[in-house]
């Protein structure tokens, strides 16, 4: 694996493993994570199987991909997080995409914020990136409060699957 465990002050973001199958079947079949990303939960486990197979796929094809989230102070899996390289959101494009999903108990707490923090420093740091970019459903208000938050430029909206989507972007800033 070419990553290393990214730390912040609460989290770690560590390659994701199929150990994190019964993790990620809990996180995706809450009805209420799937509200603003098409109302389609999972439904088996095999689904989340086949979730974290293309994740490992992303990490030998693209170098870098979904990182998984663990409270450092419990070792308990809070979700994902991190970048992936895009290439079926936007139909005219491909991008660097900054992305998270917790499990329900753990909204609220800034974790996903600390995740894209670290998750962008990351990706201009050590990966050298020269821009990376963000879609949120216009209506999931704590996305989009996130990724501005994060310093993300609202750049437009498009559509998705018949929903209306905003976009973001943020460009390296050299120091």
């Amino acid at each position: 694996m070419i990553f290393d465990n990214i730390e912040t002050k609460r989290l770690i973001l560590r390659p994701i493993t199929i150990a994190d199958t019964q993790d990620f079947f809990e996180l995706d079949s809450n009805p209420k994570v799937h509200l603003f990303l098409g109302n389609n939960p999972v439904k088996t486990i095999e689904q989340s199987e086949a979730m974290i197979a293309n994740i490992l796929q992303q990490y030998k094809t693209n170098g870098l991909g979904r990182l998984a989230i663990i409270e450092k102070s419990t070792n308990e899996f809070v979700g994902w997080a991190g970048l992936k390289l895009e290439e079926k959101l936007r139909k005219e494009f491909s991008y660097y995409d900054l992305g998270y999903r917790l499990k329900e108990q753990f909204w609220g707490k800034g974790y996903a914020t600390e995740a894209a923090f670290a998750s962008l420093e990351y990706g201009f740091n050590t990966l050298k990136l020269e821009e990376i970019g963000a879609a949120a459903d216009v209506n999931h208000i704590a996305s989009n409060t996130i990724l501005k938050k994060v310093g993300m430029q609202p750049s437009g909206t498009f559509e998705y699957e018949g929903d209306l989507c905003n976009w973001y972007i943020i460009k390296h800033q050299k120091q």
